[in-house]
């Protein structure tokens, strides 16, 4: 276990009802914000009212940019970063899942910024300022809502990245878990296999002695699975919904990754490409790459894989190797189980267009942690994605 430093400033408001705190926790920071959210879900739902009741009660105005699709990208943030100069907001509240988290995030870097915020994705600028950024979580998926990270397309380049800065931290973050009620159940489903695969990008990057780190990953992933069992049964079971949501933030946190080596993060950069180049939704995509990513890797740690598959999906085995491939096995069945696509067929990725994805992951390569990933080893994940 590698030595760290911990720290996150984002406070968490859980529970029913209190979207009502949002106004009066804005109000020290800004009198007039940048409000943000997807395409009307909130509307339905009834969350916009709460939203925008608590920040009129707190003489909070605001402005407002709709439409933020699941796949966020770059055209949506430079919008967003015009309404904001022009109207001179000095606060952003995001009302969604991570996908509007991560372009408010962007938004808020690129308000301070002259250039083209791209340039924080590539590598070219690094943030250190932003506009405070509020939080209503309606999906839990990402961890978006307590971290520094944000993912955005560039839908002309045909890249999707990312940046991570303590600058983009939410100041607060609401999340009430009886708001996500009313998802339709593949929302729900996606953002339990994104949270999953948050956990094994960071259980899978090769650190040595992180046994408490391994106790909490697999506690986390034990109770997605759970909560996500029961909430296709029972869509509106309160304690399923909160312990699947506060997992989802958990996954992502900061604290999860203490002690590690940063994370693997291979199989997020492959599907990456996926939902870059065929705009499908993120969890399915991890789904189909996960499994096939630990195939090809796990003899790189065959004691850490047996682990998983031992203390998750409580495999028996007369060995380690036997033990890990089971345990690959049974996360791809589960994903099949809850409806999820397990292969490139089933995501509706045409097989003969390995090779556009490869050019496509291959901008960023190598990348991986447990092993260094070159275009021959995406092409040969891809292959065991059929």
């Amino acid at each position: 276990m590698k030595g760290f430093v911990f720290q996150n400033p984002t406070k968490i408001i859980f529970g029913k009802g209190k979207i009502s705190k949002l106004g009066e926790e804005v109000k020290p920071y800004a009198s007039k914000v940048l409000l943000v959210y997807g395409r009307g879900s909130v509307k339905r739902n009834g969350v916009y009212d709460e939203v925008t009741k608590s920040l009129k009660e707190n003489g909070v105005t605001f402005v407002e940019l709709s439409g933020v699709k699941p796949n966020p990208v770059l055209s949506k943030v430079k919008e967003g970063i015009k309404i904001a100069r022009k109207e001179n907001v000095g606060a952003i509240v995001a009302v969604g899942g991570g996908s509007v988290i991560d372009t408010c995030k962007t938004i808020a870097a690129g308000f301070y910024y002259d250039g083209d915020i791209w340039d924080a994705f590539v590598g070219k600028y690094k943030v250190e300022r932003s506009l405070p950024i509020f939080v209503v979580l309606t999906i839990s998926a990402t961890g978006s809502e307590m971290n520094g990270g944000a993912v955005i397309t560039n839908e002309e380049t045909k890249q999707k990245f990312s940046f991570w800065t303590n600058a983009s931290y939410p100041k607060v973050s609401i999340l009430d878990p009886s708001v996500q009620f009313s998802l339709p159940p593949i929302q729900t489903l996606n953002g339990a296999a994104d949270a999953i695969a948050h956990v094994l990008e960071l259980y899978f990057d090769g650190t040595p002695n992180t046994l408490i780190l391994d106790e909490l990953s697999e506690g986390i992933i034990r109770t997605i699975i759970s909560s996500t069992e029961t909430l296709i049964k029972s869509p509106h079971d309160y304690d399923a919904r909160a312990n699947l949501v506060w997992s989802a933030t958990l996954a992502l946190n900061g604290i999860n990754g203490t002690g590690r080596n940063g994370g693997d993060w291979s199989s997020h950069a492959i599907e990456h490409s996926l939902s870059a180049l065929y705009d499908i939704a993120h969890g399915s995509g991890l789904a189909v790459v996960f499994p096939a990513w630990m195939k090809y890797v796990y003899k790189e740690d065959v004691a850490k894989f047996a682990r998983l598959a031992r203390k998750v999906f409580n495999v028996s085995a007369e060995n380690d190797e036997e033990a890990a491939v089971k345990g690959i096995e049974e996360l791809k069945e589960w994903f099949r189980t809850i409806g999820l696509p397990v292969t490139l067929k089933e995501a509706k990725i045409p097989e003969d267009e390995i090779e556009k994805v490869v050019e496509n992951a291959s901008m960023r390569t190598p990348f991986g942690k447990l092993k260094r990933l070159y275009p021959d080893d995406v092409r040969e994940i891809l292959k065991l994605c059929m």
